[in-house]
């Protein structure tokens, strides 16, 4: 789990207490169908719903299981009674959800594994002794910076499904940070650029987040990221 949302489940309790399902219909196909984002309100509770499914996406629920948990919202919310001991049930989420992240991890680092082999057969593409994958963009003309060194770039950061998780191309403006500050992917591989240049580089989940993971990066995750090197300035 990711996010403390203890403060605000009170609040999306009483948001769904307005949602009913028809007999024979399952939550999530009714809510699809009949619930259109135009107003402000509307969209901004659909990012509430973003925001909660966050929190459980990498335990990899099926439909299925996100009906059930929508049932059991919806069911709280309309006052009606338990379908299950929820004393008993209840105590069982921390081990389900631990269960369900450990067998999503598991496969993530598979999927990785070979995502990572694959890339490292295109053409031009450079697997370092650490396992990383480097393929370069467009040459640079200047210095290549050296891991105490302070770096301004461009970056763009997605999984290898392309979902993006994090873009400064996106934001319109590049960022500044130590190379020492950062995870070994980036440590390493922004080293082998040139300033002015460009290059992919492909992060094995051992040298970006791991099994753990972070806030919109499942564990196990390969990454990869297309870095433009602007500037280099020496660390004070």
């Amino acid at each position: 789990m990711r996010l403390n949302l203890c403060w605000m489940l009170p609040l999306l309790l009483c948001l769904v207490g307005s949602c009913t399902t028809e007999p024979g219909v399952s939550p999530t196909q009714s809510t699809d169908a009949g619930t259109q984002l135009e107003t402000e309100d509307q969209k901004t509770l659909y990012a509430l719903g973003q925001w909660l499914g966050q929190n459980v996406e990498d335990a990899a629920l099926s439909e299925d299981e996100i009906s059930a948990v929508f049932l059991g919202l919806s069911d709280r919310a309309l006052g009606r009674e338990p379908r299950v001991d929820m004393e008993q049930y209840g105590s069982l989420l921390p081990l389900f959800m631990q269960r369900r992240l450990l067998v999503a991890a598991e496969a993530a680092l598979v999927e990785a594994t070979g995502f990572v082999d694959e890339q490292a057969q295109t053409e031009g593409a450079i697997r370092t002794e650490s396992g990383m994958v480097i393929q370069e963009i467009e040459a640079g003309t200047g210095a290549r910076p050296a891991a105490d060194d302070t770096v301004t770039v461009h970056y763009h950061g997605t999984l290898p499904n392309g979902r993006v998780f994090d873009s400064s191309v996106e934001r319109g403006e590049p960022a500044t940070f130590p190379l020492s500050g950062v995870i070994p992917c980036w440590t390493e591989g922004v080293q082998t650029i040139q300033a002015g240049g460009k290059s992919r580089l492909i992060c094995p989940p051992d040298l970006a987040y791991g099994p753990g993971g972070v806030p919109g990066i499942p564990g196990n995750s390969a990454l990869v990221f297309e870095v433009e090197l602007v500037e280099i300035s020496q660390e004070q």
